[in-house]
């Protein structure tokens, strides 16, 4: 493939080996970054090639490519690619990421190449540099780029200063300085490199968009600079083309101004360096070698050589090279930088390990059971750069006024020019020059553009580390306005796995004496209430015995022979029928079945003999969770598809004020998009798989993950670790990245209206106040400074305290539905118009204020890949 001055190197698409010698940076990215459309780093800053800007082109998917632009440290620089781009045959999406200076391409190979977008670029005055391996290079690029600012910084700084330094002794204190700093031959020739120099990387982008029509902040600097420059020239040379009162230079103006804004760039990425910290991190957590057994002998190979089926040694201290299944040792891991949970947890021959995680106390071995771009590790390193590179709404405001900014400020310079120099006071010729220039200096679109996804880049990677995945800007914004909260009991509120809470004996018989005859008798049983008797009499110490004659009549119990004597356990019906009167049980029952827990009925040799209660126990962590919720403003109500009595006991066990029991599975969906219709933000919690049409209805998805079962596909959030309490980190990390963005977007929202007008001089008939362009170059350098300062204030972020203990509820309220609702009538499938009921849908996507639901999956993905063709078809 021809490229300008560089060629293309095509790195692995997800799930495809890397290619030898690849680092494992990359391959830790989940092999790459060339499968998603997500950037990856923060990108180099400030402009600082010589010559054409390069863009770095990195393949992410069969229908994607990332373009990396290193020197645009600007939103209209990439604005620029966009418009460059759009209008291609076959490309569907551009997408410009201001915050990593990256700009994915979502293209139809059968009508366009990567060719034919590098072409488009170049047009624009882009070229191609494609470096090998670039998580490494980008890193060290990086240095690189902040180094060549230092150095011109430096040069313009120690040039400059005795010009501005004189001129401002002699010119605003009165003092008297050397005339040899005060000859305008000398200032030229001290300045001129500044302005070569040190001005460069501003000029060479300033001058290309000027050049193709494209107005950015670097055209701005670079025409107010240079016509500075220019005019301080014809003054010095040719003092006499210009009237008497008009001939003074601006020569330290020129110095100060391009080396304040460059090292305001300096300061700017050294800043961003920190947004992208937590992609770092997670990057890091991957050893790059592994020691495996093949043929009974230990290797030590470069992880990427790891396949799937390979034995693992791990020793104390070592992080884990891939994830798998421990099939001999024991060990306590650290899984704190997956899941966030700061305890270590047991595992032993069966259990799964995730990659990056620290072996801790033993030795152990495992099997790979994922490599690559298939591990927990880089699917949560995928979907936190999805969710960098996603475009918040609050965005649209910032992106309009951006998308305008620059043509209004150079008519506005214009005018200031032509309003001072008609109406200004002698010498109008330089008043109206350096209002102009002023005016020009002032504007900064970057700030506007900077102030919200730096943002979203820190949030959502801080959100990572505390072990929670946020799929889009979108659903960060979304989450900060959720008002009701809805958590699916099982596997949510509760643990998902009932276990025995009590034991009733009755008939004579000593609690250890049923629970053993019961239990043996369940041991052959796989219900899942039958496991959960059978495991509380092992963690009771009682040893069972061997049954004999065993039967099972389904759904309603066991009987079984223990040691000669006939046992019967389940409902009350199968002991019936098997002739024991179990009515001496009925108060027994009726009490445990008011605390919510599952009563199952024991009947030995004919009489009955007592009660084992089983339950669906709340997570530990639930009630202080549910606490925390409400303290926060938020509504909780729980979904379950239990009966009246077993709902509201586990509500009222967790503190959970309303409770909508006895909705089937399918109806869960319905139930939420009813709280929606009264009104309410909902976000609902679920499993992510057996509640996902529930999850996708909601406005906000949360999906409780297990570490390696990360449930992504119908949710916006996933709490990897399982823990309830991620909920309430999820909830107060978007609350806090959106007051983040808003403070950011009154900085530069604030810092443009008031300096603009200030710089043009409209204070001066009133107040005599005029904006000098050097304070104008310092207050423009800050102003992206102080929002990049901020965002990175988000890394401190730590989720608020949660209540030591539950608190409990006056009253909890139990909806249920007396009768059969009237389901939902059928929808149209928008892409081929067959009929769909909801509830039996393969799919649904939400786009604009709709949810549209689909009759198989290539439906949905054809939507997803043009909603705008789709949209509407349905109606007709």
């Amino acid at each position: 493939m021809n490229m300008v001055h560089g060629l293309l190197v095509v790195e692995p698409a997800e799930g495809l080996p890397a290619a030898p010698g690849a680092p494992d940076e990359g391959a830790a990215a989940g092999d790459g970054d060339g499968a998603v459309a997500a950037p990856g780093r923060p990108a180099p800053e400030g402009h600082t090639h010589e010559g054409p800007v390069p863009v770095r082109v990195e393949p992410t998917g069969p229908e994607r490519v990332r373009l990396r632009l290193p020197g645009a440290s600007c939103p209209t620089c990439l604005r620029t690619v966009s418009s460059a781009l759009e209008p291609l045959p076959g490309v569907r999406r551009v997408h410009a990421d201001v915050a990593r200076d990256v700009a994915t391409v979502e293209f139809d190979r059968a009508l366009a190449s990567v060719d034919d977008l590098e072409r488009a670029v170049a047009a624009v005055g882009y070229r191609v540099e494609v470096e090998p391996g670039w998580e490494d290079e980008e890193a060290a690029e990086r240095r690189r780029e902040i180094r060549d600012l230092a150095r011109r910084v430096a040069v313009g700084a120690v040039l400059t200063a005795p010009v501005a330094l004189a001129v401002m002794a002699a010119e605003v204190l009165g003092l008297r300085v050397p005339e040899l700093l005060m000859d305008r031959y000398v200032q030229l020739l001290l300045v001129t490199p500044v302005y070569l120099y040190t001005g460069w990387p501003i000029h060479t982008v300033g001058w290309r968009a000027l050049r193709h029509r494209s107005a950015e902040m670097n055209a701005l600097i670079t025409v107010g600079t240079t016509a500075a420059f220019a005019y301080s020239v014809l003054a010095t040379v040719a003092p006499g083309v210009l009237p008497p009162d008009a001939r003074d230079v601006y020569f330290e103006a020129v110095g100060v101004i391009l080396t304040l804004i460059l090292l305001g760039r300096l300061l700017e990425a050294r800043a961003k360096q920190g947004t992208g910290e937590a992609i770092r991190k997670l990057l890091g957590l991957r050893p790059r070698t592994a020691r495996v057994v093949r043929d009974g002998v230990e290797l030590e190979v470069p992880v990427d050589e790891v396949r799937v089926g390979d034995e693992v040694v791990v020793r104390p201290g070592e992080r884990l090279p891939v994830d798998g299944e421990i099939v001999a040792g024991r060990s306590t891991i650290d899984e704190s930088m997956v899941t966030g949970e700061s305890i270590p947890v047991d595992k032993g021959p069966g259990d799964p390990v995730v990659g990056g995680t620290v072996n801790q106390t033993g030795s152990f071995r495992y099997r790979a059971t994922a490599v690559g771009a298939e591990t927990v590790l880089a699917q949560i390193v995928r979907l936190v750069r999805e969710a960098q590179a996603s475009k918040a709404p609050i965005e649209r405001l910032a992106d309009r006024v951006a998308g305008v900014f620059v043509p209004v400020v150079t008519l506005l310079s214009i005018a200031t020019f032509v309003a001072w120099y008609d109406l200004g006071p002698d010498p109008a010729l330089t008043t109206a020059l350096v209002r102009a220039v002023s005016v020009l200096i002032i504007a900064c679109p970057c700030a506007l553009g900077l102030a919200t996804p730096l943002s979203i880049m820190v949030g959502t990677g801080r959100g990572a580390e505390h072990g929670v995945l946020i799929r889009s800007a979108e659903a960060l914004e979304t989450a900060h306005r959720v008002r009701t909260v809805v958590l699916d009991k099982t596997g949510t509120v509760t643990t998902g796995r009932p276990a025995l809470a009590e034991v009733v004996p009755a008939g004579g018989l000593t609690e250890d004496e049923l629970l053993r005859l019961a239990a043996s008798a369940e041991r052959a049983s796989e219900h899942p209430l039958a496991r959960a008797v059978v495991e509380g009499a092992a963690e009771r110490g009682v040893d069972l015995a061997e049954p004999t004659a065993f039967r099972s009549a389904t759904g309603m119990g066991v009987r079984a022979e223990v040691e000669g004597r006939t046992v019967v356990v389940g409902r009350r019906a199968l002991l019936a029928e098997e002739g024991v009167d179990a009515g001496t049980l009925e108060e027994t029952v009726a009490r445990l079945e008011r605390e919510g827990l599952t009563a199952i009925l024991v009947g030995v040799d004919g009489r009955a003999a007592g009660v084992l209660a089983v339950a669906d126990t709340p997570k530990p962590e639930a009630p202080r969770a549910v606490a925390g919720l409400r303290r926060r403003g938020l509504e909780v109500v729980m979904i379950t598809g239990d009966n009246r009595r077993t709902a509201e006991a586990v509500a009222r066990r967790v503190g959970i004020g309303r409770v909508l029991a006895e909705v089937l599975p399918q109806d869960k969906a319905r139930e939420v998009r009813r709280l929606r219709s009264e009104g309410r933000v909902v976000a609902m919690v679920g499993d992510g798989i057996n509640d996902a049409p529930a999850l996708a209805e909601a406005d906000v998805g949360v999906a409780i993950g297990t570490g390696t079962d990360v449930a992504i596909e119908a949710a916006d959030v996933t709490l990897i670790s399982g823990d309830l309490r991620g909920v309430v980190t999820a909830f107060d990390l978007s609350r806090a990245t959106m007051r983040n963005v808003k403070q950011n977007l009154f900085f530069a929202f604030v810092y443009n209206v008031v300096g603009i007008p200030v710089a043009a001089g409209v204070l001066v008939p009133a107040l005599g106040i005029a904006l000098d362009p050097i304070i104008a170059a310092a207050a423009m350098a800050l102003s992206s400074l102080s929002v990049v300062s901020n965002a990175n204030r988000l890394r401190r972020f730590r989720a608020g305290p949660l209540p030591e203990a539950g608190e409990p509820v006056a009253e909890v309220v139990v909806e249920v539905k007396e009768e059969e609702e009237e389901r939902m009538a059928t929808v149209r499938d928008p892409v081929c118009g067959m009929d769909v009921d909801p509830a039996q849908a393969a799919g649904s996507e939400r786009y604009g204020d709709e949810t549209y639901y689909f009759c198989s999956t290539s439906c949905l993905e054809r939507f997803r890949e043009d909603p705008a063709r789709y949209v509407g078809r349905e109606a007709t």
